[in-house]
């Protein structure tokens, strides 16, 4: 590999007059900019040729981690394997080269899949409509509190802005709430890692009447099953608020439970994640909003538009391909695999709660704290070993988090590997400790300084004085 091409920027590589490109004769005449629009001075483009080009982004593009060159077993995340027929169908010209705005009767093909989009939704979810114009998870988050909302200002019960927000919750909870102009209640979780009836039921009897609603994650951020759900819905309703589920984790409940049939009023899903979709870095996502029957005329306007179009494509494709009968093993695969990981690993890495997990689990670090080697030292070696690292330091339960979730695609002898991987550095953590510290190794770039980075970014490329 040449090391010029490979870790240079594409700024470094640049040399004064080399072209990789050849523009058509002018066909369109001379025209003057205006003066006000011109530049000063020339813009600092690099100047490469084609070869040089090439090879440089084609380095940059290997040195990519994704699910289809590797495990990615981020918690809370649901990395999963995407069938490519997903992509094919939506790179269908027929769905491409729709606009958004062309006449509605060019678009009944498409407006047909939603409509069994919905369909599947509302059977899997038990609940009786969907929007899909949210964008992603939080979106469709908000979207779904400013229907509770607008439920609660057309009964005139406008005192009703307080959300139940358990302390295991997904960040954009109380954030999505804060947007909708609610305020946020915190009940707590006992010592199983699950919400505190007795907690909730003093945050009722205190502040009943002005309760809009609760949010709830199930299973919770921690992987666990919420085991009081039926007495948890009964509270809220009895005092006139409405359930909210937060969808994030539905991996594990397909084909196990429905949050309609659990009496929740008001969910999200996070399409791209549990149907499928390559996401991260911000998107593309979807997050659909379901309601009970009677709630569907309070779906606000968030969107003139069905979201992210494509994302509906592939979720629906995913469904259509697994079938009504398949798509029963998909929670109970997942569930599965993380217990296996989870229960192959407790005796080097702390198990902070005890028992069955669903997709998820959360370890507190490494068990044997005296080697003084962090969650954050064990994510940098794994990257040694090919593996991209778990979610790690949330959710903030505990001081050392480290959250993994394998999904259901995953084969035993893949998960074997990680296994093999993790006790390998619970060794090394002992005998090696600094060689785990100062990891990784033997990736492009060592460890740099995550604060320094995130305090002061640098975003844009200024060429060194060579004087």
């Amino acid at each position: 590999m040449n090391n010029q091409l490979y870790g240079n920027l594409i700024f470094e590589l640049s040399k004064a007059g080399r072209k990789g490109y050849s523009l058509p004769k002018n066909r369109f005449g001379n025209y003057q900019v205006p003066q006000e629009l011109r530049r000063q001075q020339d813009a600092e483009l690099p100047e490469c040729d084609e070869m040089t080009v090439v090879r440089h982004y084609t380095n940059l593009s290997a040195n990519n981690f994704g699910v289809d060159n590797g495990f990615y077993p981020l918690g809370s995340c649901t990395m999963k394997y995407n069938p490519k027929i997903n992509e094919e169908m939506a790179a269908l010209p027929q769905f491409q080269k729709l606009h958004p705005l062309q006449p509605a009767e060019t678009t009944k093909g498409a407006r047909a899949l939603v409509a069994l989009l919905e369909r599947q939704l509302c059977t899997l979810t038990g609940l009786a409509h969907f929007t899909f114009k949210p964008y992603a998870g939080a979106h469709g988050e908000l979207t779904g509190l400013m229907v509770i909302d607008n439920y609660h200002r057309s009964r005139g019960d406008l005192q009703r802005k307080k959300v139940i927000v358990p302390d295991s919750a997904h960040g954009t909870n109380p954030a999505s709430a804060a947007v909708c102009g609610l305020e946020i209640i915190e009940v707590k979780s006992n010592d199983k890692g699950l919400v505190d009836v007795e907690d909730l039921r003093r945050l009722v009897a205190e502040e009943g009447p002005a309760i809009a609603a609760m949010m709830m994650t199930n299973p919770n951020t921690l992987g666990l099953f919420e085991t009081s759900i039926p007495e948890i819905t009964k509270l809220i309703h009895d005092c006139g608020g409405l359930m909210y589920y937060d969808g994030a984790n539905l991996n594990p409940m397909l084909g196990a439970c429905r949050p309609g049939d659990m009496g929740f009023d008001v969910m999200h899903i996070n399409l791209h994640k549990t149907f499928s979709t390559p996401h991260g870095g911000g998107g593309p996502g979807s997050g659909p909003v379901g309601v009970r029957e009677g709630l569907q005329q309070f779906f606000p306007v968030v969107s003139p538009y069905y979201g992210n179009f494509a994302v509906l494509i592939k979720a629906c494709v995913y469904i259509m391909s697994l079938g009504r009968d398949q798509i029963k093993d998909v929670g109970p695969l997942a569930t599965l695999n993380a217990n296996y990981i989870k229960e192959s690993l407790k005796d080097v890495y702390e198990l902070p709660i005890e028992g069955l997990c669903k997709h998820e689990f959360v370890f507190d670090g490494l068990k044997d704290k005296s080697t003084g080697v962090t969650t954050m030292d064990v994510a940098k070696r794994l990257l040694d070993y090919g593996y991209h690292a778990p979610t790690i330091y949330f959710p903030l339960l505990f001081h050392e988090s480290l959250m993994i979730e394998p999904t259901e695609n995953e084969s035993k002898d893949t998960i074997d590997g990680f296994i093999a991987v993790m006790r390998q550095i619970a060794e090394e953590a002992k005998n090696q400790p600094e060689l785990v510290k100062s990891a990784p190794h033997n990736t492009p770039i060592g460890r740099v300084d995550d604060v320094l980075a995130a305090k002061h970014p640098v975003v844009t490329f200024r060429q060194m004085s060579k004087e």
